[in-house]
């Protein structure tokens, strides 16, 4: 496989994802790219994962002040690859809306790294944010669920395409504001077989965490069924 691979990389050698450069090595990014990329990495709130602007924070199990207060949320721990900014959004955009599913390679394996502590305190499932159906037959993949997949291979872990449904066709939620967002989605989301959820680890996959509002509908359509916890990994999160 290795010499197939050196014999087609001859002829349609690989290319940077983002900005198109030829590279050496099918390494997904060129080395200049990978630099540009706001990577989020400790320090950073141990629970919902918004990184810390200063930098002389310790690293450990610190808390943010809107985790301090002890808010009830659905999530036990939320991370993120990378800031969702100027640098990274055609990244994502263009495997999202552009059919480049071959970002999803190198996007998961990005997510892996960024989950690690996820990874560690334990995962039975992995579930994808669901499409509508409509949606879905419009843009012909769910890029959550491809991400799920990857991470599947990566991590041993079954994912699960299946049992968390959107059952309400809505607006997409780049159209809306925060409050508008969180009306958007409420009471969308359905579990089809209680029994694939009560007593899990379940971790939501999902492109970008903007404000929250679908992740936090999904993590409460799961509890509900009985998940034992629900955590969140995705590619991009606004700061």
């Amino acid at each position: 496989m290795q010499i197939w691979e050196q014999i087609l990389n001859s002829f349609l050698p690989p290319r940077c994802l983002r900005c198109g450069k030829v590279l050496k090595e099918n390494t997904g990014l060129c080395k200049h790219c990978i630099e540009e990329i706001h990577f989020i990495t400790e320090p950073y709130c141990y629970k919902c994962g918004h990184p810390f602007e200063f930098l002389e924070a310790k690293k450990g199990k610190l808390l943010c002040g809107h985790c301090l207060k002890g808010r009830k949320g659905p999530f036990r721990l939320s991370r993120s690859a990378f800031a969702y900014d100027d640098v990274s959004k055609d990244l994502i955009l263009s495997f999202k809306f552009h059919d480049k599913t071959e970002n999803a390679k190198l996007l998961a394996q990005m997510m892996y790294v960024a989950g690690e502590d996820i990874f560690k305190e334990g995962v039975d499932v992995i579930m994808p944010v669901p499409l509508h159906y409509t949606r879905l037959l419009k843009r012909r993949y769910n890029q959550s669920a491809l991400l799920g997949m990857e991470l599947s291979k990566l991590s041993g872990i079954e994912c699960d395409n299946l049992t968390l449904v959107r059952h309400k066709k809505t607006r997409p939620q780049v159209e809306l504001s925060g409050l508008e967002r969180q009306r958007n989605v409420r009471d969308v989301f359905s579990i089809k077989r209680e029994d694939k959820v009560k007593g899990k680890r379940v971790l939501l996959i999902d492109d970008v965490l903007t404000t929250g509002a679908t992740l936090r509908e999904c993590g409460k359509c799961l509890k509900k069924a009985g998940a034992k916890s629900v955590d969140t990994l995705t590619v991009g999160r606004v700061i």
